[in-house]
Order: C-alpha cells, then sequence, then structure tokens
C-alpha cells in the first residue's frame, strides 16, 4: 500500500505567510482566522484599521496592515511593509470586493468604475505585485481569487459585479497559465449567497427569501462552508497539481 498523508498534515500550513485583502469582516476575517488556526501567519488587510487590530489582538498569528486595495501605487510598498513582522509572502487571498446594486440601464459610470476598479483593477495589480516578488527570489507560492456564482450566472446579481467577477475567473486561467511555469498556482472560489456583513439585509429581505428559494439546498451558506475550498487551494500538498481552476460553493444555486 503506498503512503497516505493524514488530513492533519495535508492541510497543515506551517510556514506559509499569507496576505488576506478585505478582512475587517465577512469572508476575509474568516479567511484570516482559519489560515491563522492552520498554522499560517497572516497579514490581514483593509481599510478599516481598527477592526483588523481587534482581530489582530486575540491571534498571535494575525498582523493587522491598512490597506486600500485600490490605490495602485501604495500596493508594492504595502507588500514590503507586510513582509515585516511574519517574513517573504507565499499566500495572496484577494478577497477585497464591493458590490453594485442597480441595473444597466440605471447603472451610473461612477458606479461602473468603483465595481470593476475594486474587485478587477485592484486584484490585478496587487497579483502582479506579489508574483513579480515570488518571481524575483524563485520561490514558490499561490494566489486564491474570491470569484462569485454570478461569474458563470446572471440574473441573480447586478450587470455590473456579474461583469467584474467573471473577469476575476478568467483573469485566474490568465495568471495560472502565465505563472505556472514559476510554481505559481492560482485559484479561484466561487461563492454562492453567504451570510455575511455585506449580505445580511438583502439575505433577510423578501427578495432575498424568494432568492433563497430558489438554491437547491434552500438555505443561504455559512462563512465556514467556504473553509475547505480554501484550505485546499492554499495548501500545496492538497493542490499542488491544481492550478486555473475554480470552485462553486453555491449550495447549487449554479444549477438552478
Amino acid at each position: 500500500m503506498t503512503q497516505t498523508t493524514p488530513a492533519q498534515q495535508l492541510f497543515d500550513l506551517d510556514g506559509e505567510v499569507a496576505l488576506v485583502t478585505g478582512a475587517s469582516s465577512g469572508l476575509g476575517r474568516r479567511f484570516a482566522e482559519v489560515l491563522a488556526a492552520h498554522g499560517a501567519k497572516v497579514v490581514a488587510t483593509a481599510r478599516r484599521i481598527d477592526r483588523l487590530k481587534e482581530l489582530a489582538a486575540g491571534n498571535p498569528g494575525i498582523s493587522p496592515l491598512a490597506l486600500d486595495v485600490t490605490d495602485t501605487k501604495s500596493l508594492g510598498p504595502a507588500i514590503e511593509e507586510a513582509e515585516h513582522d511574519f517574513g517573504p509572502l507565499t499566500l495572496l487571498v484577494n478577497n477585497a470586493g464591493i458590490g453594485g446594486g442597480n441595473r444597466i440601464v440605471d447603472t451610473e459610470p461612477e458606479e461602473w468604475d468603483a465595481v470593476q476598479d475594486t474587485n478587477v483593477t485592484a486584484l490585478f495589480h496587487l497579483s502582479r505585485a506579489f508574483a513579480r516578488r515570488l518571481i524575483a527570489r524563485g520561490a514558490s507560492g499561490a494566489i486564491i481569487n474570491i470569484a462569485s456564482v454570478v461569474a458563470e450566472k446572471v440574473g441573480v446579481s447586478s450587470a455590473s459585479y456579474a461583469a467584474s467577477k467573471a473577469a476575476v475567473l478568467h483573469l485566474t486561467k490568465a495568471q495560472a497559465f502565465e505563472w505556472a511555469r514559476h510554481g505559481i498556482r492560482v485559484n479561484a472560489i466561487c461563492p454562492g449567497y453567504i451570510h455575511s456583513e455585506m449580505t445580511e439585509d438583502f439575505l433577510a429581505s423578501e427578495k432575498g427569501q424568494e432568492m433563497i428559494r430558489r438554491v437547491p439546498q434552500r438555505r443561504a451558506g455559512q462563512a465556514s462552508d467556504l473553509d475547505g475550498a480554501l484550505l485546499l487551494f492554499a495548501s500545496a500538498r492538497a493542490s499542488g497539481f491544481i492550478t486555473g481552476a475554480s470552485l462553486l460553493a453555491d449550495g447549487g444555486l449554479a444549477l438552478a
């Protein structure tokens, strides 16, 4: 019988140093906590530094760093600062994002630009800065992009948000293709509706409840429902031969 790796070793992230964007609340906060719980050192970033400090106060494996991902000029210096506490980064979780609530005919240029700038352009520039540092030192690493079920299924979100997440999905494939030769894996998680600070009001509304009834599992997800996907893509042992992939975690919404 060939040797097998126990699950606790398969998802042991000891030695990994991760940067998580949008970590002040919701999915980003959960991602930072889960990565730290499995041995990674985590630099948690967002604009709301007070929330990041509160998160880090209870966990010595998490360090807070104020970061506006749309400020392109600050990204390189931010990565340098992120590496002061725990050493060179090996893992990037591109979680920061915003939604847009209007139909196409009602979407103002400012709304469209804000959604694309945060969800796509910032991800492009931060990923590039991260990959450049890995390539320069000849190190392997991983990027996890947070896309969405709406990247594949329109009609359950605004067009500006859906378009941005479709771009994230395709950018994931482009990054994976270009950087595979450097030992950098790039994969995406595509959540459905997940209970969070950003979605709670909608999910509690009549329209939100109607949407939940269309989900085959008849529920919205919890942040913990993404733990397995996160750990899979974060662990080189578990997903060393996986790159350019996307994983739906949507309760079957894409099938409805």
